[in-house]
């Protein structure tokens, strides 16, 4: 009798445990969302297709989409209290992107849009393709908070959607961020057609003259001007437009590059892999497998379209009042989305391919980083409608 009650004590605790495992509780949508997870990071191990942030999202992924029993065991990353909800609460509140901010000012060198001020024109029209999304979210349904969130995409800025749809559209921040980075990493792939597209031989292989040489005292004052303009006229991108200038300061004072090397190294790479890896826990089947991700997909790749085609266009249109020693290559038109620095290396590659000895890079800089202030503005402007 003995014997029977334990074989009967120990097979309800073998059920018990098997009613636990992911293998009980799967569902499709799971299935899906792993398969997904596997594809991103093939994408950054196979293709090189920015791995610093792919890796992290797709494993997040997984780690979103292993199924488990709902009975109060803290584990999930919606879950108040566990740890993946607490370390999601950086993505959730929207304290990572300014952190991630500051290591990208103590990186960035504004030197070309110092030099040649008018490139910074290319970066702003470039975030056209937000305004679009905007529009096209709002004309399918989206309320304005969600459209604006949407919207964000189009400036291929993943830390700047993360901080509006957090404040603005919480329940869709998963997507958004998903289709932000996805697009970004997809710049190699998306941009060159729209590129080529939208320029002849001639425009290709114009030659820009060589940027002046900018002072250190300039590089100093910049970061300092530019968050007293930027700030004064959108108070609401204080928190990515501060940190980034701050970086910026840390970095070409000359007085603290230990504090810059911490801000563009180390903190950079941690921020990274906690914001990578909770956007892609949050991915939960049952959260992200709905009409409104696939729709946010298909707006988030027309408005990056749309970005990319803003920005060439306008050079286009630019070089029509220019001399002609003073033309703009329509090539770095597309680096004005604040993929930085990959967008501007797409502007190289192309211009090498028509033209070997043209060399575009630090031309294409300044429309980039200025596309990167240009998106925060513009999310600021959003806010401070919507808010």
């Amino acid at each position: 009798m003995g014997d029977n009650s334990f074989l009967h004590f120990l097979g309800g605790n073998i059920m018990e445990f098997l009613s636990y495992t992911g293998f009980a509780n799967v569902e499709i949508g799971n299935l899906i969302m792993i398969l997904v997870g596997f594809f991103f990071m093939w994408l950054a191990v196979s293709k090189e297709f920015e791995p610093m942030l792919l890796i992290p999202i797709g494993f997040g992924i997984l780690l979103g989409n292993i199924p488990f029993k709902d009975a109060g065991l803290e584990i999930g990353i919606y879950e108040e209290g566990s740890v993946l909800n607490i370390l999601y609460d950086g993505v959730a509140r929207g304290w990572y992107p300014p952190l991630i901010f500051l290591g990208i000012g103590a990186m960035t060198d504004f030197s070309s849009i110092i030099a040649n001020p008018k490139l910074m024109l290319v970066g702003a029209a470039a975030q056209f393709g937000i305004f679009a999304a905007y529009a096209i979210a709002l004309a399918l349904g989206f309320d304005p908070n969600q459209a604006a969130s949407i919207g964000i995409i189009g400036g291929a800025d993943g830390p700047t959607a993360i901080l509006l749809s957090s404040k603005l559209a919480p329940n869709l921040m998963g997507a958004i961020a998903i289709s932000a980075y996805s697009y970004m990493a997809l710049v190699p792939v998306l941009q060159p057609p729209v590129m080529r597209a939208l320029t002849t031989h001639k425009e290709r292989t114009i030659k820009m003259k060589a940027p002046r040489v900018v002072s250190q005292t300039e590089k100093i004052i910049f970061p300092i001007v530019g968050v007293l303009l930027t700030c004064f006229i959108v108070p609401t991108g204080l928190p990515l437009l501060g940190m980034l200038f701050l970086g910026n300061l840390l970095k070409e004072s000359g007085v603290t590059r230990r504090l810059a090397e911490t801000a563009k190294g180390p903190m950079i790479d941690i921020v990274t892999i906690l914001l990578g890896t909770m956007v892609g826990a949050s991915t939960q089947a049952k959260y992200f497998l709905t009409a409104d991700s696939i729709l946010i997909f298909a707006i988030g790749a027309f408005s990056f379209i749309i970005a990319t085609a803003s920005g060439v266009c306008f050079v286009k249109i630019f070089n029509l009042f220019l001399k002609e020693e003073n033309k703009i290559n329509p090539l770095i038109g597309n680096a004005g989305v604040s993929a930085v620095p990959h967008s501007a290396r797409i502007s190289q590659k192309l211009g090498l391919e028509y033209d070997p000895s043209n060399y575009l890079l630090m031309h294409a800089m300044g429309p980039n980083v200025a596309g990167v202030i240009g998106s925060a503005v513009a999310a600021g402007v959003l806010l401070g409608f919507l808010i």
